[in-house]
């Protein structure tokens, strides 16, 4: 089991700095989501020789590991610039994570899936289908690349994306049919993915390779004062990513879940929501996910 961090929180740190603070918190690993200064949201990746061997020096010199890397590119789009853009990116990407060994990407499907939106809009909304297709594409290119250099892409499905729920994801991690492509289940989202978290980890069996963790709050409770957004009636869905026990998962059913299927991946601490408390909230975060491991998974 790798024990990983995503430093979103200590974001204002250099790289070299966050390996430091990774490793003072007790974590064996990071999982760099991403920053400016290494893989920029939809950007070309910041990164050249001096940065990469600078921060292979800090993970080495801190011991610690890079467990996974997360490009956020535009695979899915419509638009062929966008897309060639996005698939020149990844393909920049695979290049560091070599240069860096880094074992495993996470991403998503990619935006969209909302029919409201016209395909000449180009918030990041389209429909389904069109950026189902697109991303199959990308698959095509970028799955032998994968391969060929031994790295694994776990994917997840996101809220307000193409692909929202599990079961679709894994019959697409299927149909891809590579020993490079895997599952993540992300936690604080498995309210949006449906109510039976039982099911929904239990699908993954086979191709999990990566679970984040933090809470959340059940945004299906039917008050309709679950929430309260202004002004009232907006088109918005909310949820959190909290310490363990400020939310709703219940998670020794999620944990003794992930012990019966064998889980014995990357736990990623994804918890964002406390930046005046980052460091006693990794803190707790590490100690609750050695707790539950030390419980549920026996010799």
């Amino acid at each position: 089991m790798k024990y990983t961090l995503d430093p979103h929180m200590f974001r204002h740190l250099s790289l070299e700095e966050t390996c430091r603070k990774t490793a003072e918190l007790g974590y064996d690993s990071i999982e760099l989501s991403p920053r400016p200064d290494f893989l920029a949201w939809w950007t070309r990746p910041k990164v050249y020789p001096e940065r990469i061997r600078s921060f292979k020096k800090a993970l080495k010199d801190h011991g610690v590991g890079l467990a996974t890397l997360q490009p956020m590119y535009r695979w899915a789009s419509p638009y062929p610039d966008e897309w060639e853009l996005a698939i020149d990116n990844w393909k920049r990407a695979i290049a560091i994570a070599v240069e860096m060994e880094c074992p495993m990407f996470v991403s998503e499907f990619g935006r969209g899936g909302s029919p409201e939106r016209s395909l000449n809009d180009r918030s990041g909304l389209h429909r389904p289908e069109t950026c189902e297709g697109q991303f199959f594409r990308a698959m095509d290119i970028l799955v032998p690349i994968l391969e060929r250099e031994g790295i694994v892409l776990s994917l997840e499905a996101h809220p307000e994306h193409w692909v929202e729920e599990v079961a679709p994801a894994i019959d697409i991690i299927k149909t891809i049919n590579s020993p490079m492509v895997k599952a993540s289940f992300i936690a604080p989202h498995t309210f949006f993915y449906g109510p039976d978290m039982v099911a929904n980890l239990r699908a993954t069996a086979g191709y999990l390779a990566h679970v984040r963790l933090a809470d959340t709050y059940d945004h299906n409770k039917s008050s309709q004062l679950r929430y309260i957004v202004n002004p009232p009636g907006a088109k918005v869905r909310v949820h959190q990513h909290l310490d363990i026990g400020q939310g709703e998962i219940d998670w020794d059913l999620f944990f003794s879940t992930l012990a019966d299927m064998k889980f014995d991946g990357v736990l990623s601490n994804c918890v964002f929501a406390w930046e005046d408390r980052a460091e006693d909230s990794a803190r707790f975060m590490l100690a609750e996910m050695k707790r539950y491991v030390g419980t549920y998974w026996k010799a």
